[in-house]
Formats: C-alpha cells, sequence, structure tokens
C-alpha cells in the first residue's frame, strides 16, 4: 500500500515537473516574439481621427486630418489630386536608393451623415502613421513611401469604379516604378480576419502570411476572399505587386457601428507587426 502511495506521488511530481517546462517553454517563446509596433499609439490616433467627426474627402475635417499628419511627420508633403483633394506623401529612405515600396490607406470616409469610420478609414490609417513614425532612416533595404490616399470613397452613391480611387490613380502612377504596394483597409475590427483578396499578387501575400507566421499571428491570414476594388487596383494596374490587407467580412461596413466600439488595439498590433516585419524582409 505504501509502495503504491509513493509510485503516485512520483507520478504526480512528474507530471507537474512537464506542466511547468512547458510553460517556460511557451513563456520563453512568448518573449520571443517582435515587439516592433506601438499598437497603444496607434489607436491613441484612430481615436484622435473618430472624434474630428466624418471626414468625408475634401471636407473641413478630412483637411484638417491631413494637415495633423503633416505636421505630424515633418518631410510629409502633399500631393494633389483631382477635385481639391490631396494625397499625403511621406518617404522614409532605405539602404538601397534604388529600390522602394509603398505602403498606404485611405483617409476619408464615406460621406454618409454621422459615419466616423473608426475601421473603415481611421485603422488603416492609424497603422501606416504609426509604421512612418517609427521606420528610422536605413533601417530596411528599400526606400518605403508611405501614402495617406485622399478620395478613396465615391462620392454619394456613385460608381465606385468610376469616382472611387482618385487618390491612389494620382499616386499610382507617380510610384508605378515601386517594387511593391501594400494597402491596409479596414484592419481594426475586433474579430480580425484577412484572407487573401483575389486580386491581390500571391508572392507578396505569400510574404506577408510568412511574416504573419514569424511574428505569431499567422492565424489571422487565412483564406481567401473575392476579388474588391480599392486603393491597390490602380497600383495593380500599372504593374505594381500589389496586395490589399482587408477583412472584407466586417458587419459594420458603411454602417453607423463603425465606431470605437467595433474596433481593437490588439488588432492594429496583428497587422502593425506584420507589415513591420515584410518591411524588414524586402
Amino acid at each position: 500500500m505504501r509502495s503504491g502511495q509513493d509510485s503516485g506521488v512520483r507520478r504526480s511530481l512528474f507530471l507537474l515537473a512537464v506542466a511547468v517546462a512547458a510553460a517556460l517553454v511557451a513563456s520563453t517563446h512568448a518573449a520571443r516574439r517582435p515587439d516592433r509596433f506601438d499598437s497603444k499609439r496607434a489607436f491613441a490616433f484612430l481615436r484622435w481621427q473618430v472624434e474630428l467627426g466624418p471626414r468625408p474627402a475634401g471636407s473641413v475635417e478630412s483637411r484638417a486630418l491631413a494637415a495633423h499628419i503633416v505636421k505630424l511627420l515633418p518631410g510629409a508633403r502633399y500631393q494633389s489630386v483631382p477635385g481639391g483633394l490631396r494625397n499625403v506623401v511621406y518617404t522614409v529612405r532605405g539602404r538601397d536608393s534604388k529600390r522602394y515600396v509603398v505602403v498606404g490607406a485611405h483617409y476619408d470616409t464615406k460621406d454618409y451623415p454621422g459615419f466616423v469610420g473608426a475601421n473603415d478609414g481611421a485603422s488603416g490609417t492609424a497603422v501606416v502613421y504609426e509604421l512612418a513614425r517609427a521606420l528610422r532612416p536605413r533601417a530596411v533595404r528599400p526606400t518605403v513611401v508611405f501614402i495617406f490616399f485622399d478620395g478613396e470613397e465615391a462620392p454619394d452613391d456613385s460608381s465606385f469604379e468610376q469616382n472611387g480611387t482618385r487618390g491612389s490613380r494620382v499616386a499610382a502612377q507617380a510610384y508605378r516604378h515601386a517594387q511593391a504596394m501594400i494597402l491596409l483597409d479596414m484592419i481594426g475590427d475586433r474579430s480580425l480576419a484577412i484572407p487573401k483578396e483575389q486580386g491581390s499578387n500571391e508572392r507578396l501575400f505569400a510574404r506577408v502570411r510568412a511574416s504573419a507566421s514569424r511574428v505569431g499571428v499567422g492565424r489571422v491570414f487565412v483564406g481567401r476572399t473575392v476579388t474588391i476594388l480599392d486603393d491597390h487596383v490602380p497600383f495593380a494596374r500599372a504593374g505594381v505587386p500589389s496586395v490589399d490587407l482587408i477583412d472584407f467580412s466586417f458587419p459594420c461596413w458603411h454602417k453607423p457601428c463603425d465606431d470605437l466600439t467595433a474596433v481593437s488595439a490588439a488588432s492594429l498590433d496583428v497587422v502593425g507587426e506584420t507589415v513591420s516585419d515584410v518591411l524588414r524582409g524586402f
């Protein structure tokens, strides 16, 4: 009887040791995950945009946002877009001055009354801003051109094919020799899932997936979805390998519920860490 008790004690101690070892391995793995992206700062900028209220292209609020980005990123400049609109362009020099990649997001919101676009507009803008702010010259091989697009949304309910992506059409011609273009759109929703958009470049999305796995968020970038007309399309048509990182399953798309309750800093971190790793791999 005593021998059986001893055996049970030894077995319990063995299982406890295994559990402790597994926990140590897991904590070590987590500690090694990259932490290059400041999601709290990004979310604060998302909140700031939402507090401006609706920001349709050409509005006072949209122009105030563009001016604020230029103020926050010394050296940023405007790029004129037909109709009195303007992109904001910010360049960070890389070690190889002959190569450059574009990272972009649209900063305007759909012109619906009361629509503040926390996810559709503010989330991509916040992540692009924070990536641009944090990246130091020569930290990565290619030069990185960060572009905040104006006029992505078509005015009123007019044809998106004809009247949307106004800012990116201008930018795509100016930066048609880019090595790659990465678009961030609707990447802040709480239940984030980013499948490969049908029109996105296969090799570039595979690079994104590999980076996501390296930073521990590969589960977010799975599956495939339909073709989506977005700001990456003018670049793709200009011959630039382009990818649209977008969660088009977002239930509050162009609805009043696209507010601060629909987004999270954790989702911004997923995309920010992933894209930061992608840039370091070019």
